[in-house]
């Protein structure tokens, strides 16, 4: 064990150094006193040009209301994933999500430091995509104006379960509504299909259907890509519109919406309540006609009990809400998906499968399928690229499917059992946010950092 006189400064600042997140260190007066690689490359400054320098000197733009670190100095209070907007020395805009938090020595403040990630690619791309729907919509052309050709409809739904089947049902009468819907299951069940369907089968076909999953943007940036913006109303800003008003006439379809942040709830809730947005930074309210369709891979009610959804918005959703049932309640589903994706890439792969074997498909339906119809449909895509025989057998599953096939040892030593377990939870969290790091972390309540550890060593 290292001593204590080992933790040098020398090599506390090459420890900060290796850390991928940008990191920042003021001191009371605002001068900085750390800096690390990442940081200055968030943004696009060099080190020497921010190290020993007033914070206010190297970022002009800022001041001590806008900068978090000169915030948080002030107010000795942390600010948590708050998303900034601010140009640096050389005139460049940048956008980061930060955390800042007081440094606190004895009592007493003696610094702030801001651990920020780089959001200006994706705040890019997220405002083209934006101008990319805009231009589908204002085309003169209206079969680019809805893409129909790539919409799924509910004849595409393939099931010969009867509660799915009465779901269908359902969803072909919400369709001739214009009441909001919301669609929840596990993931990969297949929500956005559905949400698709309806919209196909409603009145509002020829028009937009724009979707945007919540849990993807921090929330800052999520609220200016559905609202837009007004020209000035932050450094940089744009007059741009948003997806509610690029959605004008058809369907906007938030997926994850319980990873919208509950004050961004609480300005969903008002457009649905009068269908008037305003744009950030905006002063003129501007009505817009827009169905909402929202999706959640967990029950509504555990979100609104754990303050992942407001009552008032989870009650205003639920006039029209249904569940999906996951895959290893609908058993004679998995026969009939196994073969309709057989032939999918029979086509694709130009090859001529015929099946899977007996004890395959027992496996199939005696496997939870924690990702539902996606797994199914990854599982036999791999074992197709993978076969060498015109019937599949169990020799030809993924590596992590086929380790479940063996019989276990009637008594595994404790150690062993404890790590498959582990590696049994991580890998079904990563099937049930479609390999996103950051949602299975929080799905098991462990930091990010702890998973991809783990993802390294077992997985």
């Amino acid at each position: 064990m290292p001593s204590e006189s080992f933790i040098t400064r020398e090599v506390l600042e090459a420890i900060l150094d290796t850390i991928d997140e940008g990191i920042h260190v003021i001191d009371p007066n605002g001068q900085t006193i750390f800096y690390n690689g990442v940081a200055a490359k968030h943004d696009g400054m060099n080190r020497s040009e921010v190290l020993g320098k007033p914070l206010l000197e190297a970022f002009p733009s800022l001041n001590h209301k806008s900068s978090t670190l000169l915030r948080v100095i002030k107010s000795e209070k942390p600010i948590y994933n708050f998303s900034q907007s601010y140009v640096n020395a050389h005139g460049r805009i940048i956008e980061t999500l930060n955390t800042t938090l007081p440094i606190n020595v004895k009592g007493v403040i003696v610094g702030a430091i801001e651990i920020a990630k780089d959001y200006s690619s994706v705040k890019k791309l997220s405002q083209r995509l934006a101008d990319l729907e805009g231009s589908l919509k204002t085309s003169e052309n209206p079969e680019k104006k809805t893409e129909i050709g790539q919409m799924h409809s509910f004849s595409e739904i393939l099931t010969s379960d009867p509660q799915f089947k009465s779901l269908i049902s359902q969803g072909k009468k919400a369709a001739r509504s214009s009441s909001s819907v919301l669609v929840y299951g596990e993931s990969g069940v297949g929500k956005e299909l559905f949400v698709q369907s309806i919209h196909r089968d409603s009145d509002r076909r020829n028009e937009p259907f724009i979707a945007q999953n919540c849990a993807a943007l921090p929330g800052s940036l999520l609220e200016s890509l559905l609202f837009g913006t007004a020209k000035g109303s932050y450094t940089g800003a744009l007059e741009r519109k948003g997806l509610f008003e690029l959605a004008d006439g058809g369907t906007l379809f938030l997926d994850e919406l319980q990873s919208m942040p509950i004050d961004l709830q609480a300005k969903l809730l008002r457009v649905l309540e009068d269908g008037f947005i305003r744009r950030i930074g905006g002063a003129r309210s501007v009505q817009v006609d827009v169905r909402i369709i929202a999706a959640m891979n967990i029950n509504p009610k555990n979100a609104v009990s754990e303050n992942k959804l407001r009552p008032d918005l989870y009650y205003r959703l639920n006039v029209l809400s249904y569940e999906l049932p996951p895959l290893r309640e609908r058993v004679k589903d998995i026969e009939l998906l196994t073969e309709y994706f057989i032939s999918i890439y029979n086509t694709k792969l130009e090859k001529t499968i015929k099946g899977i074997d007996e004890e395959t498909r027992f496996f199939f339906q005696k496997y939870q399928w924690p990702g539902n119809v996606r797994e199914l449909k990854h599982t036999i895509e791999y074992m197709m690229n993978h076969t060498e025989q015109d019937i599949m057998v169990l020799e030809d599953l993924p590596q992590l499917l086929k380790k479940r096939t063996s019989p276990p040892e009637e008594i595994l030593p404790l150690r062993k059992a404890m790590l498959e377990m582990e590696t049994k939870l991580i890998t079904d969290a990563l099937l049930r946010t479609n390999g996103n790091v950051f949602q299975a972390s929080k799905l098991l309540q462990i930091p990010r950092q702890t998973l991809q550890y783990k993802i390294r060593k077992h997985i």
